[in-house]
């Protein structure tokens, strides 16, 4: 490839974001020039659970075999648990929707999607080519830098850069769209070994006091883990050492005490997530959009990063190609501004829920926990809360029949 590449979009980031929306503009006919900074599209320990929502609409866009053939898990409720006792559950096949969540491994769902898109000749993958920085002109976007693998760079103009580069955007920082980081009070530590036989599909919260584990069932066969830790207390946990960790995480749910001994050795077996919310008040310029983490980092509650990055590529797609043959030039921010203020009211009403939920479990005295506990009672007897959730798990996508012309390859 020489040193100068033109296209209608850059996307940066091959996560689900960039490559779904990749995906999505390329069958409308968008060139479409993909770059991730990774020489494979492996993660660990990323968001694996897909709303039944999103599973629909990646079904209606001609995913539903793809998915299929690579295998998943059905999650088929949730339940919170505090001394033993199930204190409230929630039955996911209540829901009014023809679909459960499912737990699926990241790479095998970026990699239909990029997958469909190579089916295309107005596709361009580049894997291995870092963001460097934003080419700007009075004021207006009008490409990137990117660095290639063996340090040489590549000048991509385009009509429009798409920043899906996650939580630590680098597009982001450069493009001077300010964000506004608020750190939950709670870390996270993630780990993941066998499930065992017999154990339900649903994902469980297990409390005592203010600590908590977030347990989920995990494709094929396993359990992933999270196990809350004060913010910046991570390094008093490892100083602790692993044996303490194994003990406080059985302290926690007596259950997994033989599974913990058995596969968490040392901390190489487990991963560190530092929580916090990303709110970003403007999420375009000319010539430029953020979507995803990079606009709006979400907490774990739930798991709806993932989901909202999803919905962002569905409610942005046919805007953009649309725009783009109503215009010349890079992409004015006025023709996105209108979608991206939809999104962020989406977005406001979900971190408003799980900031009440990180809240309610954060509880430490004893009046603050029995308090908690009748009120996820109460919750528990009364049938609203399945409206509730709905609205929160499974907020339509508002597809636009155009969104799924061009089946999946």
């Amino acid at each position: 490839m020489s040193d100068r590449y033109e296209t209608d979009v850059l996307v940066v980031g091959s996560g689900p974001a960039g490559a779904l929306i990749a995906n999505l503009l390329v069958r409308r006919g968008v060139n479409v020039l993909l770059a991730e900074k990774g020489s494979d599209i492996e993660r660990n320990f990323r968001g694996e659970t897909i709303a039944a929502r999103s599973v629909l609409t990646l079904r209606e866009l001609g995913f539903g075999p793809r998915l299929a053939s690579h295998g998943f898990v059905e999650l088929e409720g949730i339940s919170f648990w505090e001394k033993g006792k199930n204190i409230m559950s929630m039955d996911y096949r209540r829901f009014p929707i023809d679909a459960l969540p499912i737990d699926i491994p990241q790479p095998a769902m970026i990699g239909a999607f990029n997958d469909s898109s190579a089916a295309y000749p107005n596709f361009k993958l580049l894997m291995g080519y870092q963001f460097t920085a934003l080419i700007e002109e009075s004021d207006t976007i009008k490409g990137a830098r990117l660095e290639g693998p063996d340090g040489q760079t590549l000048e991509v103009r385009s009509r429009l850069v798409i920043a899906a580069d996650g939580r630590f955007s680098a597009v982001r920082k450069a493009s001077r769209l300010k964000a506004k980081i608020t750190p939950m009070e709670r870390d996270f530590v993630w780990f993941k070994f066998p499930r065992p036989s017999g154990w339900a599909h649903e994902s469980q919260l297990v409390v005592k006091k203010d600590r908590h584990l977030v347990i989920l069932p995990t494709y094929p066969d396993l359990l992933r883990i999270g196990y809350n830790l004060p913010k910046k207390g991570f390094g008093d946990a490892r100083k602790q050492g692993i044996s303490a960790f194994r003990d406080s995480v059985s302290d926690l749910d007596p259950r997994l005490k033989d599974l913990v001994n058995q596969h968490i050795q040392s901390w190489n077996d487990t991963s560190f997530l530092e929580i916090f919310t990303a709110e970003v008040d403007q999420w375009s310029r000319d010539g430029l959009l953020l979507i995803g983490d990079a606009s709006h980092t979400a907490t774990p509650i739930l798991g709806q990063g993932v989901n909202l990055a999803l919905q962002d590529t569905i409610y942005f797609a046919p805007v953009i190609a649309q725009a783009l043959k109503n215009s010349v030039g890079p992409l004015p921010a006025s023709a996105l501004e209108p979608t991206a203020r939809e999104r962020r009211a989406h977005k406001a009403m979900v971190t408003k829920f799980q900031r009440l939920q990180e809240a309610n479990l954060a509880h430490s005295s004893a009046l603050g926990t029995m308090m908690r506990r009748a009120r996820m009672r109460l919750l528990n007897l009364n049938p609203a809360k399945y409206r509730l959730m709905d609205k929160v798990m499974n907020a339509p996508h508002n597809m636009p029949m155009e969104a799924v012309h061009g089946r999946a390859a």
